[in-house]
């Protein structure tokens, strides 16, 4: 099945509003992993408005499940993954400003970018994940770059998924297929939600896991962290 990694940055970001250390990011993910998730993402960002560097520190120290880092690979960012040592990096092409992440890489225009700072994580024995847009043609040189895996960036198909879900799914069953002859696992985020989860899952060949942050979180002030995370884990089930 596939496996959902809980994005906490929003407990961060709330942390943050406020001072001092309520709500603590640490027991939160304490707290996702034993309500059943199956990884934990977090995604500092150089000013560190929401994961600060000192969380994903503290993180590494408690978390059971699979860690999965994501950001734009900065000098600071490689120092901090390569001496963290996470399950996963997930490179992403995050301008400094970028209110979040909106867009992948160009694997061709950055390969050999690409190829430098993966051969680094690889050396370390960290599985390594390319942010990217749903297009086919970024695959070839995602792979000859070394990434392990691709995670696709989900906004476009969330956006249009209310439309017509088929249009809308279409380039990411394309670039998910091509990932596979290539012989890279496959991942998926940014806007996946209960309502279009479930078709995602179903539709993306050998999905390996999805990082939900945004939407979970927000879930949970109405639902509660433990009963969002099954309702979540729920839609990931394929008959």
């Amino acid at each position: 099945m596939t496996k959902l990694s809980v994005n906490i940055n929003k407990i961060a970001t709330l942390r943050n509003s406020r001072g001092g250390d309520l709500p603590n990011v640490v027991d939160a993910a304490r707290n996702a992993e034993r309500f059943g998730a199956q990884g934990i993402t977090v995604h500092p960002r150089p000013d560190e408005r929401h994961i600060r560097y000192q969380d994903v520190y503290d993180l590494k120290k408690v978390i059971t499940t699979e860690f999965n880092i994501e950001g734009n690979p900065i000098d600071r960012f490689i120092d901090l993954v390569l001496d963290v040592v996470p399950t996963q990096v997930t490179l992403v092409p995050d301008a400094v400003d970028a209110l979040t992440s909106n867009g992948g890489w160009d694997t061709i225009a950055h390969k050999a970018f690409l190829t430098d700072v993966i051969a680094r994580f690889k050396a370390k024995g960290i599985r390594t994940s390319i942010f990217i847009d749903a297009r086919p043609e970024m695959i070839p040189a995602a792979a000859e770059a070394g990434a392990d895996r691709v995670e696709l960036y989900t906004e476009p198909y969330a956006s249009m998924y209310g439309k017509d879900r088929e249009a809308a799914i279409a380039p990411f069953v394309a670039t998910a297929e091509e990932a596979l002859r290539y012989g890279l696992g496959v991942n998926g985020g940014h806007d996946l939600n209960l309502e279009n989860l479930h078709y995602f899952a179903e539709r993306i060949p050998q999905l390996a896991e999805v990082s939900i942050g945004h939407a979970l979180i927000s879930d949970a002030l109405y639902l509660g962290l433990e009963n969002t995370i099954q309702l979540y884990l729920k839609q990931l089930k394929i008959d």
